[in-house]
């Protein structure tokens, strides 16, 4: 079995979803589909229960992931660390960012690197579709994402930042020529949804209801940003969003809102309890030593 193969079967048995498995190894379907029934011939039996619905492991199946995994994580390590022998590195921290204001927080990752240099510090961006799957998955050390989280295997660490809330809407909404809105002015339009997350994490994001207890409805589920601000423009949906989305995500056909009664939503460092280490905990003693910044640098 080739190493990219052994990839697709692990992402499939993680996602048991076809097409969002081709998503993010950026192959097609049929490029997913044909692998596994390749592997299955080789096995002599099924690794997928497949219907027009669902996509579950059968028991083989199962006992392929648990002898896989830890193999092909030793490897990818083994080929990372001879990677980074080359470019002089000893070490590595990876940080998820929910988030898109890397640009921001660059004081953060100056002051890491100026302090560790032998390490190399990856930013990758973290998707709000299954949003501790990162670390849980060992794909990060580290995630910056909104905060509370109240998962009882991560870890809270200290807060980088807080950013006040604005609504997108499309540049010709009815809401658009305000110069500010309301939770309660909210309650009238639909948010875009997403695959489920933790209820309480995804309230303090966008309130499933109003301070008057009337619903803040969720409409056509979304994947990423992009798909979010497109459902936005045609005004199928509004989306209360983080201030810097603003700048990084300028758009004619978009209108952004102050949203008055609203907190700000506090971005903080989290990770694994069971994956700690010395470069995890230096990089939250960086965050610790300078203390939240200004997300307007």
């Amino acid at each position: 079995m080739e190493l990219r193969d052994i990839e697709i079967f692990l992402t499939l048995a993680e996602e048991l979803h076809f097409g969002r498995t081709a998503e993010r190894l950026h192959v097609t379907p049929a490029r997913i589909s044909q692998v596994i029934k390749k592997q299955e011939r080789q096995i002599g039996a099924l690794l997928f229960d497949r219907t027009n619905r669902t996509v579950r492991l059968t028991p083989i199946g199962e006992q392929l992931r648990a002898d896989l995994r830890p193999l092909y994580a030793g490897l990818m390590d083994s080929m990372q660390r001879a990677k980074l022998a080359a470019r002089g590195k000893t070490a590595r921290l990876r940080i998820g960012m929910m988030p898109v204001n890397t640009h921001d927080l660059r004081p953060y990752w100056a002051t890491f690197r100026a302090h560790h240099p032998y390490c190399e510090l990856q930013l990758r961006h973290a998707s709000f579709v299954d949003p501790f799957g990162v670390l849980r998955r060992g794909e990060a050390d580290l995630l910056v994402t909104w905060l509370p989280v109240e998962e009882p295997d991560l870890t809270v660490g200290p807060t980088l930042f807080a950013d006040r809330r604005l609504l997108a809407v499309a540049a010709d909404h009815e809401l658009a020529g305000r110069s500010a809105v309301s939770v309660e002015d909210v309650a009238h339009f639909q948010h875009s949804g997403a695959r489920p997350v933790p209820a309480y994490w995804e309230d303090t994001f966008v309130p499933f209801q109003t301070p008057r207890g009337y619903p803040i409805e969720r409409g056509p589920l979304v994947t990423n940003m992009d798909e979010l601000l497109s459902l936005v423009s045609i005004s199928e949906t509004v989306n209360i969003l983080p201030a810097h989305s603003a700048r990084y995500f300028s758009r004619p056909d978009i209108t952004w809102l102050p949203v008055t009664d609203l907190r700000p939503l506090t971005f903080g460092l989290v990770w694994r309890t069971e994956a700690e280490n010395d470069l995890i905990r230096a990089f939250a003693r960086v965050v610790t030593d300078l203390g939240p910044l200004s997300t307007h640098l």
